[in-house]
């Protein structure tokens, strides 16, 4: 199973155009996670692109107990202290989740727009949650860009976390 838990804005927008996430800040509780340690037990690992990891990389505690593959044609090394946690891989989406089904790896929790996007593109992600912010960035990063055909899925709940965040959750049809 593949799946994405991601939140965006009200306009649809994951990141600002410079990648930042600080339009998250004060939308709720700090010290809630809204559920995403109980979404990180159903999965095997992660797999991200690699501006994804870029806005990670640099936290002060590693934020994953999981195997993380990063997606990218260009990196070539990671840094010391992620040695043995995160793991460079490239190639078609299928590819890469053949390589790591082989490996026993079944759950993977897909992140990053474009890495969404490219698994979309093949019907590779099988559920997503998607907590919607209300707030309007005007631009940014899209979640869904580029998108060819028809992706249906259905809403199977909805949950309020907050006056700020709404999560849905879709399983594909």
């Amino acid at each position: 199973m593949n799946y994405v838990y991601i939140a965006t804005s009200l306009d649809g927008f994951v990141a600002k155009s410079d990648g930042s996430l600080d339009w998250l800040e004060n939308l709720g509780d700090p010290n809630d996670d809204y559920g995403f340690a109980d979404f990180l037990e159903k999965i095997d690992a992660l797999i991200m692109g690699r501006n994804t990891f870029e806005s990670v990389v640099d936290f002060e505690v590693w934020p994953f107990d999981k195997p993380v593959f990063v997606l990218s044609t260009t990196m070539e090394e990671l840094p010391e202290k992620l040695l043995g946690k995160v793991e460079i891989l490239n190639g078609e989406p299928k590819n890469i989740i053949n390589h790591l089904n082989q490996r026993g790896f079944e759950n993977f929790y897909i992140d990053g727009s474009q890495t969404i996007q490219r698994f979309l593109m093949v019907d590779l992600i099988d559920e997503m949650i998607i907590t919607s912010a209300s707030i309007l960035l005007g631009e940014g990063i899209p979640l869904f860009h580029r998108l060819t055909g028809d992706k249906k899925f259905k809403c199977v709940n909805v949950e309020i976390l907050n006056p700020y965040m709404v999560k849905h959750y879709y399983v594909k049809e």
